[in-house]
């Protein structure tokens, strides 16, 4: 077994790099860089930035917004928005709401709520009591 990345890999690792040096806000950059965690404007820019280029909700389907990544590219993906490092994208919406709504939802609910989670429009929590 051959555990090394392909040389397809090592170029979209690249790609991924190039798209964040040069469109990550240099603001949010040098809080990330100084442990600040950055503040709802702040992800808010930063996830329309990458939903403009589709790669906000990369693991959900193409047909909602995802990418198609294999999941080496998934784990790529992630790897270098931690290392660079970016803001990742809100997790409820986008891995616990976003999926529950692209399996079982109805198509109006879908068409309603997803393209608002993948941008960021809506901000979605859990409450507990």
């Amino acid at each position: 077994m051959d555990l090394r990345f392909t040389d397809e890999e090592n170029a979209f690792r690249e790609e991924v790099r190039q798209f964040f040096e040069e469109n990550l806000p240099k603001d949010i950059h040098e809080k990330m860089l100084d442990g600040d965690y950055p503040d709802k404007d702040d992800l808010t820019r930063w996830t329309r930035i990458l939903n403009d280029k589709g790669w906000a909700v990369p693991h959900w389907p193409v047909e909602w917004g995802g990418t198609g990544w294999d999941p080496m590219k998934q784990y790529i993906f992630l790897e270098e928005l931690q290392k660079f490092p970016c803001p990742a994208p809100l997790a409820f919406g986008v891995n616990m709401v976003g999926p529950v709504i692209y399996t079982f939802a109805s198509q109006e609910q879908k068409q309603r709520y997803l393209p608002r989670i993948a941008n960021l429009d809506d901000w979605w929590c859990q409450g507990f009591s």
